[in-house]
């Protein structure tokens, strides 16, 4: 059965062939959720990212997605998550892994009438991989490139709930609220317990998001692997979380399709 194209679906996988040279034009915006397969904790399941990039790729497009002519990729399960490789279940790509598969994403994209490639990334161990991929499939395949995130990481320059010290970067307040909100059949927040490295608070500079950054691996700072204080979560937090990352991406989106590096 064929497949048509309704205001119910921005999926590009239900189009078919004909379809996406029918309807894509070079103003099409292409979205690409990235996640992850990765310990959080165990309170957590392994998918945490990769349902929350999901869904806001999702809940985005069908907000957003006819307006600005928007189509969502299905999302990468595997990316970057080395720093839990220790962690049985984590399911990592290497780096060169995940730039190859990038950059053949980007040839496939660039045979479409489209010029716009978004990649909306769950896992923040993947931000530094996908600045170098955005230039490279800019310099090879003439798309235009952008990154974004359901929310920037507070090692990143995002912020983090108060009482973690900026330190909420794997499984604490925010990320386990969102998944309270999205997947809380997925949660056990009987063993959700605060996990904040105490030593790293009065740091200038050695810091997360300090001036000084540093490798780590998750197990560095505590054996469990989480880094923040989920038992400060709500699924109210969650929803409010969440739903301001869908009006930041359409706003974003916004942009994106009137971007043309300033001219």
């Amino acid at each position: 059965m064929t497949i048509s194209p309704t205001p119910r679906t921005r999926q590009l996988a239900d189009l078919t062939g004909p379809d996406v040279g029918r309807l894509l034009t070079e103003d099409s915006i292409i979205v690409q959720p990235l996640g992850a397969i990765e310990q959080h904790g165990p309170h957590l399941p392994l998918n945490t990212d990769l349902i929350i990039a999901a869904a806001t790729a999702d809940a985005t497009a069908a907000k957003v997605g006819a307006e600005l002519d928007v189509w969502v990729l299905p999302p990468l399960a595997y990316t970057k998550s080395n720093e839990h490789a220790w962690s049985p279940g984590t399911i990592w790509l290497s780096s060169s892994t995940l730039q190859a598969v990038l950059g053949d994403i980007g040839r496939c994209i660039a045979k479409t009438p489209a010029k716009r490639l978004v990649f909306l990334n769950g896992h923040g161990g993947n931000s530094t991989l996908l600045g170098t991929a955005n230039r490279e499939i800019r310099l090879e395949h003439g798309l235009m490139t952008f990154t974004t995130h359901p929310g920037v990481p507070a090692d990143q320059g995002g912020t983090s709930a108060e009482g973690e010290h900026g330190m909420g970067i794997h499984g604490g307040t925010d990320e386990t609220s969102v998944m309270l909100h999205l997947a809380p059949h997925l949660c056990d927040m009987s063993k959700a317990e605060r996990r904040i490295p105490e030593g790293m608070i009065g740091n200038r500079y050695v810091k997360f998001g300090g001036k000084v950054s540093f490798g780590w691996l998750s197990n560095d700072f505590f054996d469990d692997g989480y880094i923040g204080d989920p038992t400060m979560a709500t699924a109210e937090l969650g929803r409010e979380l969440f739903e301001g990352s869908v009006v930041a991406f359409s706003e974003s989106l916004r942009e994106i399709r009137d971007f043309n590096f300033g001219r």
